[in-house]
């Protein structure tokens, strides 16, 4: 489970919440997202419920605002998760 601060208390995700958060903010519909993965229709609404009430919010959009805000999410690289730093080439 991937474990992100929120205030004072940390909301646990699982692997699978992280995955469909994943496809959720790359823009697909919960039908989408079942058919990549696979599941039903049904498991994915009752995941995505779970994860706005994990992450207390109303809906996809500020879910997605939320998920750029901790850099769980990269959309198109603009808003990505942060990267180690590299070491610079000297010239």
């Amino acid at each position: 489970m991937a474990s992100i601060g929120n205030g004072s208390s940390a909301i646990s995700l699982s692997k699978r919440e992280m995955e469909i958060l994943e496809l959720l903010a790359s823009g697909m519909t919960n039908q989408d997202i079942a058919k990549s993965l696979e599941i039903s229709k049904r498991t994915v609404d009752n995941h995505v419920s779970n994860i706005l009430t994990k992450t207390r919010t109303e809906n996809r959009v500020t879910l997605v605002r939320w998920a750029l805000q901790w850099g769980k999410v990269c959309i198109d690289d603009v808003t990505c998760c942060t990267l180690p730093a590299t070491a610079q080439n000297p010239e």
